[in-house]
């Protein structure tokens, strides 16, 4: 996990729990399913998982196992352990990478897109609704985000979870 790896005790500590793939012994990717509030760094704000929600985050592939499956693996294990401990939602945030294909196979569907660019220690972002997303979806999103669509301007923070 590099630079992560002194975060995993205090990722545990908090109730995170994460899932690894692995390929004849050696870890391959790596995923976090929590359902505590959890830090969005890209997003800048909070994510909040009602009772019965999660959220998958921070998955990794190991640069060399890329392309080659991991990613869905990884998510379609996590989303059965959660289904089968009764979790009936799970919240994930992914950006435009070529893994981004596993997602609407593996349950997944979009409820808000966002983009953002930030400027001098802000960061401005415009959320919308999905395109073929519910009102009810996005509006569920919305509150689990704290954040509803539109433009807005924060400060930047960093931290690390």
């Amino acid at each position: 996990m590099g630079d992560e790896r002194n975060l995993i005790a205090l990722r545990r500590a908090r109730g995170c729990r994460c899932f690894g793939g692995w390929i004849d012994g050696v870890l391959v990717g790596y995923g976090w399913l929590s359902t505590q509030p959890e830090w969005i760094g890209e997003e800048q704000l909070v994510i909040r998982p009602r009772p019965g929600e999660g959220y998958v985050w921070n998955c990794v592939t190991v640069p060399e196992h890329r392309r080659k499956g991991v990613f869905r693996a990884i998510l379609t294990g996590i989303t059965n352990v959660a289904r089968s401990e009764g979790l009936s939602r799970l919240w994930l945030g992914t950006i435009a990478i070529p893994a981004e294909k596993a997602v609407g196979p593996s349950g997944f569907r979009p409820a808000i897109e966002s983009a953002w660019f930030r400027f001098a220690g802000l960061q401005v972002t415009r959320a919308s609704g999905a395109p073929d997303a519910s009102p009810a979806l996005v509006r569920d999103a919305a509150l689990v985000l704290s954040s509803r669509p539109g433009w807005h301007v924060k400060r930047m923070r960093h931290r690390r979870h």
